[in-house]
């Protein structure tokens, strides 16, 4: 596929900014688009939450007592190796993985955890990077965090607030000059329509599906499909995705379900990255195919 520059002549570059709860979330949600992105000129920036520090090692490969004892630095290369392939540019915003609580009761979570600092608090070294970075759009998770893990809830809501709060002058003072972004957008990546397309796709063609035990207990309330606004057509950055994602080898398996799917039978059912426009300061009418509707004959330093 060539690329054409969405640059203009003498037009400041458009800047995308990422936020996301740990390393890996920027390989498993936006990926594809992140990176057709920046080979189109855009500059990119991750800013992840936490270190992943409590997370668990998830590819059986890995999963020795000195990669437990290490899992901060290697999980903090694993990034730097996951950035590279993107070709974005990463911010740790310096806070402590609050782990996914488990058992009936659940445990409360640890102290000084990411998800236990207050909102408005956590913000704060948000809004210094969104007014350092000066993003014209920023992605995250939606309410629900995407799925309920407490970081990618906190995610989402330090995300609304410092979107929210970067351009006013009279909230964080001493973080900066002020600077409000255009448009705030939640992923949409597992939608039960995109994940019945590729089921279906699958089974027609005479393979297993690795999605039937989840679409057969599938809650329909839980459903975002009808929530999409905007679909990026990025299907010839998914290899690069896969690349980066695999990048994260404690937390992916790359032989499992992740993977298990033909590159070429993704790229024809369902090309896109899909997302929810849920603030817009700009005039972009729905249903969008690119993140900087709106802004690319607008924007300016």
């Amino acid at each position: 596929m060539e690329v054409s520059s969405i640059l203009l002549a003498g037009q400041t570059p458009l800047r995308l900014m990422a936020v996301h709860a740990h390393p890996d979330d920027e390989s498993s949600k936006g990926a594809a688009t992140m990176a057709r992105y920046v080979r189109e000129g855009v500059e990119v920036l991750v800013a992840t939450c936490t270190g992943g520090e409590r997370g668990s090692i998830l590819n059986p490969a890995m999963d020795r007592p000195d990669v437990l004892a290490d899992i901060a630095n290697i999980r903090a290369a694993e990034m730097d190796r996951a950035r590279e392939i993107l070709g974005v540019s990463q911010a740790w915003l310096g806070f402590v993985d609050s782990g996914l609580p488990e058992g009936d009761p659940l445990p409360d979570l640890p102290e000084g955890c990411f998800a236990l600092v207050p909102t408005e608090e956590a913000a704060a070294p948000l809004v210094a990077l969104i007014r350092s970075f000066r993003p014209h759009v920023i992605t995250t998770y939606d309410e629900k965090g995407g799925y309920p893990h407490p970081d990618h809830i906190k995610t989402h809501d330090v995300s609304v607030v410092a979107f929210d709060a970067a351009g006013d002058p009279e909230r964080y003072p001493g973080t900066g000059d002020p600077w409000q972004p255009s448009k705030l957008y939640f992923h949409m990546t597992f939608t039960r329509a995109r994940l019945m397309a590729i089921h279906e796709a699958l089974l027609t063609r005479g393979a297993e599906s690795p999605y039937a035990e989840w679409l057969e207990n599938w809650d329909d309330k839980e459903d975002n499909s009808t929530r999409v606004t905007t679909r990026v057509p990025c299907a010839d950055w998914f290899e690069t995705r896969d690349q980066a994602l695999i990048a994260h080898a404690t937390q992916v398996d790359p032989l499992g379900r992740w993977f298990s799917i033909p590159l070429d039978l993704q790229r024809e059912i369902w090309p896109t990255e899909d997302y929810e426009l849920v603030r817009s300061l700009v005039d972009s009418p729905i249903p969008e195919d690119d993140l900087f509707a709106g802004l690319r004959e607008s924007v300016s330093a």
